[in-house]
């Protein structure tokens, strides 16, 4: 349960930082609180999915908790606040001639 446990601390804490890694400009939150979220949603996902599972399948624990942890993460990332690409709007108006 130990070495479970630690593993999904890991994964929760690879999760927090690499979305700060990746992509810094859609996170205006504290970085604190981006990883914290991960690694508390990491070890909750997996310890409610190693409970679910009776400990029988750790590695569905284990897929639960990295599934758990990026679907919390992403509710805090900001889309519109991250890098523009392209030249401009989507939808420009049109002007009159």
């Amino acid at each position: 349960m130990y070495v479970e446990t630690i593993a999904y601390a890991l994964i929760g804490l690879t999760v927090g930082f690499g979305a700060l890694v990746l992509l810094p400009g859609y996170f205006p939150a504290a970085r604190v609180l981006t990883v914290s979220t991960a690694l508390v949603a990491a070890l909750l996902g997996g310890l409610i999915a190693r409970y679910a599972f009776d400990g029988e399948q750790p590695a569905a624990a284990l897929a639960v908790s990295a599934v758990g942890s990026v679907l919390l993460v992403s509710v805090l990332a900001r889309p519109d606040r991250g890098p523009r690409r392209g030249g401009g709007h989507r939808h420009r108006r049109q002007r009159a001639a």
